[in-house]
Parts: C-alpha cells; structure tokens; sequence
C-alpha cells in the first residue's frame, strides 16, 4: 500500500525521541459501553509531524491553500510500525493524491450528483450576483436623491413663502377692510393652494419616473429570494446525500452513515477531516493505531484561528461527535481508568417499560439523557440506546431529565409518537410525580409554590426567582416523611422549566431547603448523588387510546 510509510521517511530511527507524557489525547465515549477511549498525541508523533511540515515546505502545492494535515502512527499485524498521513477536504483540488489516504468511502457515490449541485450553486451565484448589480438599482439611488433634493428645495421655498404670507396677512388685517380684506386673504390662499399642487406635481413626476424602476427592482428581489430559498434547498439536498452516502468502520467492525451517527445533522465537510480519514483507513486496513497529530500548513485560515505550523486537536463540531464510534474496539485504552470511570458513574440502564411505539428507562444519576456537545458529554441514554437495539436510530427522547436527576426518561420510535407525546409535554397534559430527599426541615406538610424562573445567560446553567423576567413555574408538594434532620418530599410540577424542582426546593420563597447533594443551590452536605427522583409518569398513549401510568422505585 503507497499510503503506509516507514519511519525513515520522517525521522533517524537510531535517534531515540523523548516519547514521556502524551500532550494531548483524541478521546471519545463509546456509544454502547460508555467507556471512555483515548488516542494520545505524543512527542514522537510530533517530531514525525514536524517533519512533514519541512517536506510540505519544500512544494508549493503545499503552500498555495490553508488546510489541516495529520498522522497516524499505526502499528502492522506484523509488530512494525508505519506512518499514514491525510488532508483535510479537497488538496488544490484533488480528493486522490498519491501517497496520501483516500478520502471516506462514499464521496464517489454522490461524485455526479455533487458535480451537478456545485454546477447548479454557481449559476445561482452568478445570477445573484447579476440581480444584485441590475443597473436599475443604480439608475433608481441616483434619481431618488435628485428627486429628494429638488423636493427639499421647493419645501424650503414654500416654507419662506408660508412665513412671508403670514406677515403680510398680520399686516393687511391691520390695514385693510371689507371687500378689500377679502381679494386680498383669498390672494393669499390661492399662493397656498397653488404651492400644494406644485409639489404634488413634483411629487407625481417621480413616481411616473421611479415605479417603473421599483418594478424591475422588486421582481429581481422577488427572483433572488427564491434563488436563495433553492441555494439553501440544493445545499441541505446535497448536504443528506453525502452524509447517507459516507460510511465509517470503526475497529468493531462496525458501520454506520454519517446520517446515521448524527442524524440531527453536521456541519458541511464532516468526513472529510484529517482524524476520521486515518482513523477510518486505519480500522478498513487491520492497523492498530498508536498515536495520532493533526497540525495546520499552507496560508492562515480565513478567521485567523488557525497558525501555519501549530497542532490542534480534534474539531468540536465536525470531528469530536464521531470520535466515540470511530475508536471503538481500539484495544490501547487505560483499563484502571475505565473501571474507575464505571463505578464512580454506577450507570446500569434498564427499560421499564417497552412497546412498539415507545420505550420508557429508569435513567440512573449522572447519566445524561441526549449526548452533549463535546467528547465528555457523548455517554447519554440516546446514544446507548441507538446503538444496541435494532431500531436504535430512529429513537427520539420526548423529554429531558438533568444529568444528575434518575428516574422515568420517555422515548419515541417514530416521528409520529414523538410529535404526538411532545403535544401532550407542551399542553401540560403529562402527570409527573417526583420524590426528593431535602437536606433539612420543611415545617409545611403540604402547599403550591409559583415562582418566575429565568436562566441568566453569564451564569449558565443556574436557574433562579427572578419577577420581572422569569418564566411562571407551579409545583404541588406533598411532605411524605420527617427522617432525622432530613425530609422526604413528593413534588407535582405542573409546568417543566429547567431546574424547577431543585430551586423551588432550596429558594428562600419556596421551600426554603436544597436537595440533598445539590450542591448547586446550596447544599453544602456531602453526598453520593442529587437525591431527586422521577418516579411516576402517567399520560395517555398516543395509539393505545388508554392512559398508561408507569413507575420507578425510588432508590434511596
């Protein structure tokens, strides 16, 4: 294979490189243990990395564009060690370059249809930018100040006039009598008169001058909103097929779409970075990967980010959601850390209740219910979920529980019961019942608590009682037991705002006490978890026809 290259080509093998602690890590969580899976950047890499920089100095294909490069350190079946290197999007043009890995299986799938959308933008370009240059436009800026101008002018003259006749007509009151008074004020008036119709003339002229103009404006304008309702139409058009058509294998032997990793959608040119190239050819070819950098080359990027010789790790937007599932199966993972990393979180899911409509879980505390942004947020009920049932993908979460809460998390299999149980969620018509334990008193057995909430955007995600900006919020409590110096609550929310429950509980206008382990709000007692609960959820089943109440035992 001309892609795997020894390490010769880049450094003295008989040179020992300082290889101590890795400087960064490629990490992600696997989608159905929820293990976490770290690939390390380390000092040998990079020196290989560097080398590569002097070789891509040297040719001035290198040069002519900014763009991510990066390496792979991949070890045989054999036991040797070689270098796979990649590029990020096209190189001067060229998705194929010798020597360099191929981009992700699938791109050729969509190559003619790809060629044929491009082609299409262009036009569409093209024609926005002709429409948006009509000389019609220029014509209609210059008439419309001339225009302006002259009707300034005449309103300036009249305004003088206006202050001349009223001096005059002070002074023939003063001066004059009968029917002289009367030629003399209806001279007067008939100025006026005659001044009014002379800027409605002048007024009317532009207009026969101008609306032609506006018509031709107005049908370019027209013509360029659809011209960019079509552009945005072909884009997300191409954008689905591509990321149907792309395939990725992880080291399971896996495979999944782009599509059907990240359903909700990504951003344009996902698949074709540097990390899911290597990590990909390398899991396609039987290589275990050892170490991996990826490095800017070429002019500085557009936004200035990204300096021409500098390493950066793996793309938030476009590389780390993929991380998980590309190094699952990678062997080289640090077991300790794993073991510990299991039994801190203590997350065992486990379904409730299941039909084929939907699924209800027992989500545990400290488990997400949908996969966050970055590679520490990628474990949540959804991602497992959708990678180890047979219709994972198509699953949808209905609603949302905070990472520490446990209890009843609710999820659709199809668009429809989605949309159908989302209704009942925003029309207030799901009965939810919760148990907490709060870490103190609460001398009222029971009571309703109203109070405005708002997220305060610099403070995110703390919720507090805010009267002027904050959301109505009710919840129904319930005091169940007085257990030493803490008290067991059942909470009703009635209506579903972030953090409702634990800053009703601990707000002086509320309850007046934190949950237990909600350090957040106030609770300064140490805790194992949130001790917060969704216990009961009851609504009626969007196909059943039938109210359908399901439970989970509270566990502390």
């Amino acid at each position: 294979m001309d892609e795997l290259h020894p390490l010769s080509d880049f450094i003295d093998c008989k040179i020992r490189v300082n290889n101590a602690s890795p400087t960064y890590y490629y990490e992600g969580y696997c989608p159905q243990s929820g293990n976490l899976l770290k690939l390390p950047r380390t000092s040998l890499v990079e020196a290989i990395a560097q080398s590569l920089m002097q070789q891509l100095a040297k040719d001035e294909i290198y040069t002519q564009e900014g763009k991510m490069y990066g390496i792979l350190l991949v070890e045989l079946p054999t036991g040797e060690q070689r270098v796979i290197k990649a590029f990020s999007g096209l190189l001067n043009g060229c998705s194929v370059v010798e020597g360099w890995v191929p981009p992700i299986s699938g791109r050729e799938e969509v190559a003619l249809e790809e060629a044929k959308t491009l082609a299409e933008l262009e036009a569409i370009k093209q024609e926005l930018i002709t429409l948006n240059q009509l000389p019609e436009r220029q014509q209609y800026e210059i008439l419309s100040r001339e225009f302006a101008q002259q009707l300034q002018a005449m309103r300036d003259r009249h305004r003088d006039r206006k202050h001349q006749r009223h001096e005059k007509r002070q002074l023939i009151c003063a001066t004059l009598t009968g029917e002289a008074l009367t030629i003399a004020i209806e001279q007067l008036d008939e100025e006026s008169r005659q001044q009014g119709i002379e800027q409605r003339q002048l007024k009317r002229q532009h207009n026969e001058v101008l609306q032609p103009l506006k018509q031709v404006i107005a049908a370019a304008d027209k013509r360029m909103q659809e011209l960019k309702q079509q552009r945005k139409q072909l884009s997300r058009q191409l954008q689905a097929q591509m990321q149907a058509a792309y395939t990725l294998m992880n080291f399971l032997g896996q495979r999944r779409s782009l599509q059907q990793l990240m359903p909700q959608g990504l951003p344009t040119g996902t698949g074709d970075c540097c990390a899911p190239k290597l990590l990909q050819y390398a899991a396609t070819h039987n290589l275990k990967p050892l170490a991996m950098a990826e490095f800017w080359w070429g002019t500085k990027s557009t936004d200035g980010d990204k300096i021409p010789g500098r390493f950066y790790g793996a793309c938030a937007e476009r590389c780390q959601p993929l991380m998980g599932f590309l190094l699952s199966g990678f062997s080289e993972i640090n077991s300790s850390r794993l073991l510990s990393v299991n039994q801190e979180k203590d997350e065992t899911l486990s379904i409730i209740y299941e039909d084929k409509w939907l699924i209800a879980v027992n989500k545990p505390a400290g488990l997400l219910s949908v996969p966050g942004r970055y590679f520490d947020t990628q474990d949540s009920v959804l991602s497992r979920l959708r990678n180890s049932l047979p219709d994972g993908m198509s699953l949808n979460t209905v609603h949302r529980l905070d990472r520490d809460t446990s209890g009843i998390l609710l999820l659709a299999r199809d668009r429809q019961t989605y949309r159908q149980l989302s209704i009942q969620f925003q029309q207030q018509q799901i009965h939810k019942v919760y148990e907490a334990l709060l870490a103190g008193i609460v001398t009222v057995d029971r009571g309703v608590i109203e109070l405005p909430l708002w997220g305060n955007p610099d403070n995110r995600p703390y919720q507090q009682v805010d009267w002027e900006y904050g959301k109505p919020s009710i919840t129904h409590f319930q005091v169940l037991a007085r257990e030493g110096n803490y008290t067991r609550v059942e909470f009703t929310p009635l209506t579903g705002r972030t953090h409702q429950l634990r800053v009703h509980a601990a707000d002086v206008q509320g309850l007046g006490v934190a949950i237990l382990g909600d350090r957040l709000y106030g609770c300064n007692q140490v805790a194992s978890r949130l001790y917060l609960h969704a216990r009961e959820l009851s609504f009626q089943h969007p196909h059943l026809e039938e109210t359908l109440q399901i439970q989970a035992k509270t566990p502390f």
